[in-house]
């Protein structure tokens, strides 16, 4: 049922790691070694396999089955996990300060608030947009009754 030989395209390869293989892959045949040192090499040596062949020319990999892989039963992990002790602590999530306004920010609703009250104590009672002011003259301002 199961093969201790297995002949991949590259093609096939990038379907089941659901990714492209990085450009060197394609181009060096020393990617494919098997070398714990690489993490591609650690990938297929942890599961029982080893890269017997690299054709580059047809893109294939022929992988060859090592040893079975030592990979616990899920059961088992699970509990080993409740019953194992952390090494580390784990960190206090840290909270975000709330932003402050910036200094510029303060002095212009400063300013603007100090305008306001300087309005207030002179008197002024409806505000003029800046089209109005600059169009009409206090005193040659048309009446509303006229024409």
């Amino acid at each position: 049922m199961f093969t201790d030989r297995v002949v991949l395209p590259f093609s096939e390869i990038e379907g089941i790691i659901g990714n492209n293989l990085p450009l060197t892959a394609t181009r060096e045949s020393e990617w494919w070694k098997n070398s714990r040192f690489t993490a591609q090499g650690r990938a297929w040596i942890d599961v029982g396999w080893n890269v017997d062949n690299v054709d580059m020319i047809n893109r294939t990999v022929t992988l060859i089955r090592v040893a079975k892989p030592q990979i616990e039963p899920e059961s088992k992990a699970r509990r080993n996990k409740k019953t194992e002790t952390y090494k580390r602590p784990l960190r206090s999530v840290r909270r975000k300060k709330p932003m402050l306004p910036s200094k510029t920010r303060i002095a212009q609703v400063q300013a603007r608030l100090r305008n306001v009250e300087r309005r207030k104590s002179a008197g002024y009672q409806s505000s003029k947009s800046v089209y109005e002011k600059r169009l009409f003259k206090p005193e040659a301002r048309p009446s509303k009754g006229s024409d």
